[in-house]
Parts: structure tokens; C-alpha cells; sequence
């Protein structure tokens, strides 16, 4: 799951965006190292980007594509749960793990969707109306 979105101005920076985020939510907001995709920034280290945490298994991260617009991606930022129940990116996988990887699916859908959901709502508060 993921959303693009136009932001205010004045939210310009991860660090400016964090502090609004703190203060208008109640999810906890930090700022990390992109170690889900591994982004480079201009300077080839890795991007940081903002987790907004509702729990150990449901968050999403938040890093700019332009400089008005951001994306947000659904993660499970616990690096134990996120090798149990997250999205395989190994090239060859054997059959068992295909169809491990579709029960969890399956079964956490749900819940994800609607934790997405919760999350982006307190990000799109600091959005161009």
C-alpha cells in the first residue's frame, strides 16, 4: 500500500514534517534510515525517510519524491516481525514459501488496510487542501 501526496510548504523537510507529525497525532514519529528499500540520497548515502509507528507490527514510512510531494508506504517497522510477516524479496523462493507468503497475506490484509489507512489520515493533515 502506498499513496503520493501533496504537502503544505511549510512542511518542507523531514525534520519540519516530524514535528508536525508529533504534535498533531498520537502514532509515535521518527526519523530512520531507509533500510526497507535502501534509497540513495544526492550524496549517495542511504536516504532518510520519517516512521509513523501505530505498533510494532503496523507503520508507514514517509520520504519526499519532489519537493512538495511525498510518498507513503506501509511497512512493519520491527525488523523481527517485518522477516516473519513481511514481503519476501528473495529471487527464487520454493513452494512452501510461496504459499506461506499468500496465507500471510491473506490474514494480516485486513488489519494492514485499515492501520494504512489511520496513519495516512494524520499525514494528510499537513496536506495542500
Amino acid at each position: 500500500m502506498e499513496k503520493i501526496i501533496t504537502i503544505n510548504s511549510e512542511y518542507h523537510s523531514l525534520d519540519t514534517l516530524r514535528e508536525f507529525l508529533k504534535t498533531s497525532s498520537t502514532f509515535e514519529c521518527s526519523k530512520e534510515y531507509d533500510k526497507w528499500e535502501v534509497r540513495r540520497d544526492t550524496n549517495g548515502q542511504i536516504a532518510q525517510c520519517l516512521i509513523l509507528k501505530k505498533s510494532s507490527m503496523h507503520a508507514v514510512k514517509i520520504f519526499f519524491v519532489s519537493e512538495d510531494t511525498i510518498k507513503i508506504n506501509y511497512i512493519i517497522p520491527s525488523s523481527i516481525m517485518n522477516a516473519y510477516f513481511g514481503k519476501s524479496v528473495k529471487a527464487r523462493r520454493n513452494i512452501i514459501e510461496i504459499i506461506a507468503e499468500k496465507i500471510k497475506q491473506t490474514l494480516l490484509a485486513s488489519n494492514q488496510k485499515k492501520a494504512f489507512e489511520e496513519l495516512e489520515m494524520a499525514v494528510s493533515k499537513a496536506t495542500v487542501k
